[in-house]
């Protein structure tokens, strides 16, 4: 099979590619293709069970020793550029259900889509005709490459509480969210002074310098078989055009998602300013920045770029979504 590089018009096959170029590009432990290699596989599984074991220490109050990976939705062996959602999930040796997905792209709902395939998880975790009494908890865990949340930590957990006592309703949901960019902003920390979690932060930041990373490897074994495998993973010339065609999709989907909200806006400006009306403004530039969100949430970045460009489209799309 041959995979194909999209870049600038031209095509890159396997059998074109040098692999002495890998040593030249930084690695990005945040690419989705890169971290499910990393983390999702049965042969590394001691650096996802030390992963989890950071992240729910506190709220698990019991250590991790095993996981079991399950099915999830897979990328296209083309890739051809196509946004599908990568994710891992696996279930803990004591039972719990956890998915844990990188997002490097703020879709503006992150908070509803997290509610969503955490409802699935719980869901799964149930039998056709199983009583409630059987049903397990479910963690997911989202790893961001975007600011989200108020809080200015960078890691946070959320479940359900009653909002006037603080008391929990039960232990079945665990909402975890890790804001990298947070991390980032902190005052610098050496890895000697930086907790466990801050030392995984670290990792998935990339901003070490060559000591640093040494340091870190030195400090953390899994840390240091996660950067490891990054050799295995960027050694395949296979892996590797999955991995820069995974970054040049990701390049392109934020610049029509950038270019459309921008030819929107202005658009939504226009109309308000023919009207004369600061409200109708407002309410063109709404309009057409959710019109635009959910079309590229889907994927549609053609669709989003034409909608741009007329209003006769953006009328039927408006319709189609029900968007007033």
């Amino acid at each position: 099979m041959e995979f194909r590089l999209h870049s600038g018009g031209t095509f890159m096959s396997t059998k074109e590619y040098d692999c002495g170029e890998i040593d030249q590009q930084k690695f990005n432990p945040m690419n989705d293709v890169a971290f499910k290699f990393i983390f999702g596989k049965e042969e590394r599984k001691q650096i996802t069970i030390d992963f989890l074991n950071t992240v729910l220490h506190k709220s698990l109050a019991h250590e991790i020793r095993d996981i079991t990976f399950r099915q999830t939705e897979m990328i296209p062996d083309g890739d051809d550029g196509k946004m599908s959602r990568l994710d891992i999930a696996c279930e803990l040796d004591t039972g719990e259900l956890v998915d844990v997905e990188v997002q490097v792209i703020n879709y503006r709902n992150m908070q509803r889509r997290t509610l969503f395939y955490w409802a699935r998880l719980y869901l799964l975790s149930l039998t056709r005709g199983e009583g409630y009494n059987l049903l397990r908890p479910a963690i997911t865990i989202n790893l961001l490459a975007f600011e989200l949340l108020p809080q200015p930590e960078p890691v946070a957990m959320y479940s359900v509480y009653n909002i006037a006592t603080g008391d929990r309703l039960n232990s079945d949901m665990e909402l975890h969210f890790i804001e990298i960019p947070k991390y980032i902003k902190a005052p610098h920390k050496t890895i000697r002074e930086s907790s466990k979690m801050e030392r995984w932060l670290a990792y998935f930041a990339n901003r070490l310098t060559k000591e640093e990373k040494e340091e870190l490897a030195m400090s953390e074994p899994a840390i240091r078989d996660a950067m490891e495998a990054e050799k295995i993973f960027m050694s395949s010339p296979d892996d590797y055009l999955r991995y820069v065609n995974r970054q040049i999709a990701l390049m392109d989907y934020r610049s029509g998602l950038q270019a459309a909200m921008l030819e929107g806006e202005k658009r939504g400006e226009k109309r308000g300013e023919k009207r004369g009306e600061k409200r109708g403004e407002k309410r063109g530039e709404s309009r057409v920045t959710r019109l635009m969100s959910l079309l590229l949430e889907e994927g549609k970045v053609e669709e989003a770029r034409e909608a741009s460009k007329s209003e006769e489209i953006r009328k039927k799309l408006f319709l189609k979504y029900g968007i007033e």
